[in-house]
């Protein structure tokens, strides 16, 4: 006989209606919503849980799978539905005693007033980065209009004047001009450790973690992260673990983060002091119905918020896509700070790390960190987000765009001159405007008060230094004046001239390096700690050695974990974990720093400060130096005048024992090891034929022949 099965939907929708009635009478929390035919569960708060199976067969669980949300189908106590008060039961706790779900719809509806009140005050913000974007984009005419007095727009800005408006690309190029300096300073890192256990380990990180930045392209998020840090004055980089990666695998995900989605408590200087960080991404509802089926099964899908957009080029058509939120937090469990994480979709839950049995207590990541870097250009107090090139350069280029609109006018009046005509002047003004016309009909008597010309007044030279000095002030104050571009000023024609100046420019642009730097090293250190918490599983990585020899190594998290660090007198000492750290340099010279650092060795090099006879002088005039390698240097002329002495001693040696067992070879020894070269006579001694040997004439004769055979001219004939 086939078992009956229970309508659990028609049986919650009878509690629901129940609860609400008791409502008003209770002091008791809403009974989660019921939708269709799905009951959402207060352990995946706003769950869906199949009615066509038994519940104790059926529970949306997260795995592991930190991020992306991924569910599996477990095994659980069986949850009962009983009168009066029911609950839905999600799983016991140590003591056997049910607990319910610690982020549900109440918690989800908590986040999103958060969520909006960040970005309420995030509006400013977000007003610079966009109008930052349309200086990029060339729409210097529409930004000159916002300050300018003109016609209210719909967009908030000013209607621009009519006619030609110049449009100069003084601050394009500022900002062309500064990506070039940032990407050619592409960093590398150098790991360190901090002891002498942790060498072999540093060593291997230092030439894996590259091999995985390239392996997210990094290159290229750290170009698109530049051109966003030199326009909007921030970058933002995100550092997660992607567990999709490698067929399931995971590895470690590094990309580019849109300044308009993300959102940040007010009043703080560093991301990691914010109680709580968002991200939000625009996922089409077919793809993110294909991902949870379980989950967004008979949905709605709705989007919480509608982030602010970048004006675009073309029109796109968003009503099939959602807002999904990812939202970060931390709590303070156990006396340490856990970082904690939940994706959502209007009302429904996809992962909580408080949900999931396996994180609730161990967080998200073991570093406890939200992972995210800032890069900021130019800082500004009380806020992560710094401003650009846009910000201080874009009133320059608006001046310089106004005059030379004005002076084009102006050089457009006199190139074409126009004309006062009386009202009832008799020229044929077709005729008179057509230049392939020879005649010109009047009617009547042509006075010379009937047409005359209107006077032009050409600019003098104040309005052109006015205009020379706006793009002088742009230039000086963006650090991009024309050494920092190679053109040659005050007769400065040298090449190692124009190298200098243009190392002495770029002080600007190494600063802004260095603020890229320090945030590259965070990184790196959240790579770091990535690769400690889920590199378990050997992996393959090729790598490069010593004077550029691929090397190919298996590499785990083995080594990286906490270490006993053994008992003294019957105390625990308790674990060490491996700290490294960090060193940033640039993966290539500039071609001046180069050139120099050519040179540098090659006079040290003329004037004999590799020799090893003369290690102690060049150890001293070295330490009064002061250039990139130069311990690296020491060390090794060092090394070298170690090894000098020890062959010296060697050599002694040498001759003292060949005095005594063999004398003739003492002098080639003290002669720096060469035997002495025998002379021509001696190597090639002609043997005595004439003696007789008792050999065969035969054998005379094909002895005598070899002889002639090896020597100088001679014929083996």
């Amino acid at each position: 006989m086939a078992e009956k099965k229970t309508d659990y939907g028609a049986q919650a929708v009878k509690e629901l209606q129940y609860r609400q009635r008791q409502k008003q009478k209770q002091n008791i929390p809403e009974l989660p919503k019921v939708s269709g035919n799905g009951l959402y569960s207060a352990q995946q708060q706003d769950t869906p849980v199949g009615m066509d199976a038994p519940m104790a067969q059926r529970s949306v669980v997260p795995t592991d799978r930190f991020g992306q949300g991924v569910q599996r189908q477990m095994a659980e106590p069986e949850r009962e539905i009983i009168g009066v008060g029911f609950e839905e039961r999600t799983g016991q706790n140590a003591s056997g005693s049910y607990t319910k779900a610690a982020v549900d719809s109440s918690t989800l509806q908590e986040f999103s007033r958060t969520l909006h009140k960040y970005r309420s005050s995030k509006a400013s913000i977000e007003t610079r980065v966009k109008d930052a974007e349309r200086w990029w984009k060339m729409r210097n005419s529409y930004m000159a209009a916002t300050m300018t007095d003109g016609e209210q727009t719909q967009e908030g800005g000013r209607a621009p004047a009519s006619g030609f408006q110049a449009k100069t690309a003084w601050l394009h190029n500022v900002i062309t001009s500064k990506h070039a300096d940032a990407v050619e300073a592409y960093p590398r890192p150098n790991i360190l450790p901090r002891e002498e256990g942790d060498k072999l380990e540093a060593w291997a990180l230092s030439r894996i973690v590259p091999v995985v930045l390239r392996q997210n392209n990094f290159e290229k998020t750290y170009s698109d992260a530049v051109w966003q840090k030199l326009k909007t004055g921030t970058a933002v980089y995100k550092v997660v673990w992607d567990a999709e990666k490698l067929n399931g695998l995971g590895d470690i995900s590094i990309n580019r983060v849109d300044l308009l989605n993300i959102f940040w408590e007010p009043e703080i200087n560093d991301i990691q002091d914010s109680r709580y960080v968002f991200h939000t991404q625009s996922e089409d509802k077919e793809e993110l119905l294909e991902k949870y089926p379980e989950l967004l099964k008979d949905r709605y899908l709705t989007s919480v918020i509608t982030p602010a957009k970048f004006p675009g080029d073309d029109s796109s058509d968003t009503s099939n896509k959602v807002e999904v939120v990812d939202v970060y937090y931390k709590r303070r469990q156990g006396g340490r700070t856990v970082l904690h994480y939940c994706k959502y979709v209007g009302d429904t839950v996809l992962y909580a790390t408080e949900n999931d049995p396996e994180r609730r207590d161990k967080g998200l990541y073991d570093h406890g960190k939200y992972p995210f870097v800032f890069d900021c250009l130019f800082p500004i107090e009380r806020c992560p987000a710094g401003y650009g090139y846009v910000d201080i350069c874009a009133n320059p280029q608006v001046r310089i765009d106004l005059m030379n609109t004005a002076m084009l006018r102006n050089a457009l009046c006199g190139a074409v001159p126009r004309y006062f005509q009386r009202a009832d002047g008799s020229i044929n003004e077709e005729e008179f405007l057509d230049l392939n016309n020879s005649i010109v009909h009047v009617n009547g008597n042509l006075g010379e008060d009937s047409l005359r010309v209107i006077d032009y007044k050409p600019l003098n030279g104040n309005y052109i230094n006015l205009l020379n000095s706006a793009i002088d002030e742009l230039r000086e104050t963006s650090s991009n004046t024309e050494t920092s571009t190679g053109s040659s000023t005050n007769g400065v024609t040298a090449a190692s001239a124009l190298a200098a100046l243009q190392e002495a420019s770029g002080k600007t642009s190494r600063d802004s390096t260095k603020s890229t730097y320090r945030a590259y090293s965070d990184i790196v250190y959240m790579v770091i700690e990535l690769i400690r918490q889920f590199y378990n599983m050997p992996r393959q990585f090729r790598i490069t050695g010593n004077m550029g020899v691929q090397r190919f190594i298996s590499f785990t998290n083995a080594g990286m974990q906490p270490q006993s660090q053994g008992m003294i007198g019957g105390v625990d000492l308790g674990v060490r974990t491996p700290v490294y750290d960090i060193q940033v340099e640039p993966e290539k010279r500039s071609n001046y720093t180069r050139i120099a650092q050519n040179e540098m060795a090659i006079q040290l090099y003329s004037i004999g400060m590799f020799n090893p006879q003369m290690t102690d002088q060049a150890l001293v005039c070295l330490q009064m130096m002061d250039f990139d390698g130069k311990d690296e240097l020491m060390q090794q002329i060092s090394q070298n005048g170690t090894m000098f002495q020890q062959l010296q001693l060697y050599k002694a040696m040498a001759a003292t024992l060949a005095a005594k067992h063999e004398p003739e070879l003492t002098g080639g020894l003290l002669n720096g090891g060469q035997q002495p070269q025998p002379s021509r006579e001696t190597a090639v001694k002609k043997p005595d034929l004439d003696k007789g040997s008792g050999e065969a004439s035969h054998v005379t004769k094909a002895r005598e022949q070899a002889q002639m055979a090896t020597q100088p001219g001679g014929s083996g004939a």
